[in-house]
């Protein structure tokens, strides 16, 4: 990423006058920041700017085009072609909402084109999945129910076994990756300034979430009350870590959603 004025003029420069109209008519909980052209879309949810910057979509997470055996994850490349058909050689609107740079450096945006929101389409399309970060959560929810149609239609990523949908008891197998966890939620435990959602008996060994003292104060804010999901099934997202068994921290309410009985 180039260093100086690079995303400093993007964002916080004046908006060009032919922005004038769509500030005034901003999607809702987006702050306009500026238009550009899209030279190159690196996957199927980041892109290289005119400016030469780079910008990472909010709220989704693409197959990577490069995976630890060296070969890009199952659908990645039809991904990368779908956002590709939306932006490349396009100007586009840039909103965004809370943090703006993510730690890679890259520009954190919502991407328009015209009417079209780029990220809801990509997510309904199933060439995406959710994934948001604590100071990034605008418009999740939508996204998630985007995203809940698509998968329970098997459209896109979401006919590969890789991107199913783990229960507590599987995804033991799949420690030190990223993924969508569901499951009967046993105890919930506060210890100190934690709290436990523990999904078995032995919390030893049993898939558990994690909810440090922080995002407590995040998840009262939002009247979501963790105690109240003992025997509740949820669909909780995040890195699955090993402590005590597979592990995934929530820093964020977006990351669980309670489901519905008979779900």
């Amino acid at each position: 990423m180039r260093r100086g004025a690079g995303p400093a003029a993007l964002f916080f420069s004046l908006l060009p006058a032919p922005l004038a109209a769509h500030a005034a008519a901003a999607p809702e909980a987006l702050q306009p920041a500026g238009e550009a052209g899209i030279v190159e879309v690196m996957n199927g949810a980041a892109v290289r700017l005119a400016s030469g910057d780079t910008a990472r979509l909010a709220g989704i997470d693409a197959p990577r085009m490069a995976g630890r055996d060296g070969g890009p994850w199952p659908h990645a490349e039809a991904a990368r072609r779908a956002l590709a058909a939306i932006v490349l050689g396009r100007r586009v609107r840039l909103y965004r909402a809370g943090r703006r740079i993510d730690r890679y450096g890259r520009l954190i945006v919502h991407l328009f084109v015209g009417p079209r929101w780029v990220q809801g389409e990509l997510v309904s399309a199933g060439h995406v999945r959710v994934r948001s970060y604590a100071g990034n959560q605008a418009r999740i929810a939508e996204l998630l129910a985007r995203e809940d149609t698509a998968r329970r239609a098997g459209l896109g990523l979401w006919a590969h076994r890789r991107y199913a949908v783990r229960t507590a008891g599987s995804v033991r197998r799949d420690l030190e990756s990223w993924q969508i966890v569901e499951g009967v939620v046993k105890a919930v435990a506060a210890f100190r300034s934690v709290t436990y959602l523990n999904f078995g008996d032995d919390w030893r060994t049993d898939f558990t979430v994690r909810v440090g003292a922080r995002a407590r104060r995040l998840f009262r804010r939002a009247g979501f009350d963790l105690r109240a999901l003992k025997g509740r099934k949820i669909r909780v997202r995040g890195w699955v870590r090993s402590r005590n068994g597979p592990l995934i921290v929530a820093t964020h309410p977006e990351q669980i959603e309670r489901l519905p009985p008979g779900d």
